[in-house]
């Protein structure tokens, strides 16, 4: 079974775009937002994925998650099956000593959120923090795309 240990946090300001080493434009739909399992549509720049994830753990730190790379064309017929919003945000990626940070900054109804993720190969992983990380929101289900995509407003 495949695990996806994560961490989520808010992000402060703008200084992490400067360690940026990557961009890229995500739109991803919801087929599924179920509590207990989501499946998910996602354009990554030229690419498409389907991914299916699990129950987050008590803490919020692992679930299950299955993703699978599948042609653009039916990316973007399955994107007018899902549910009703769409996400669309920005993603940087930033190296930060061993591990890579992943900036999310959302725009449309969710202008103004910015979160940082970064993958872990266990729970008890270090990590450095950058400065411009904050708040960590690991296991707050406000901060998952699934719930996200069900509001009209991030403010």
């Amino acid at each position: 079974m495949a695990l996806e240990i994560e961490r989520k946090f808010l992000v402060l300001n703008d200084d992490f775009k400067k360690e940026a080493f990557s961009k890229k434009l995500i739109i991803q739909g919801f087929l599924n937002s179920d509590k207990n399992r989501t499946v998910r549509v996602r354009l990554l720049d030229d690419k498409a994925f389907i991914t299916i994830k699990g129950k987050s753990s008590q803490d919020g730190l692992v679930r299950y998650e299955w993703e699978k790379e599948i042609e653009l064309n039916e990316a973007n017929e399955l994107l007018l099956l899902c549910e009703e919003h769409v996400i669309k945000k920005h993603r940087y990626y930033i190296k930060q000593g061993e591990n890579t940070y992943e900036v999310d900054v959302f725009s449309g109804r969710l202008e103004g959120l910015i979160v940082a993720e970064i993958e872990l190969e266990k729970t008890d992983s270090k990590y450095e923090k950058p400065s411009w990380i904050g708040e960590e929101v690991t296991g707050k289900i406000e901060y998952y795309n699934s719930v996200l995509s069900k509001r009209d407003s991030f403010l």
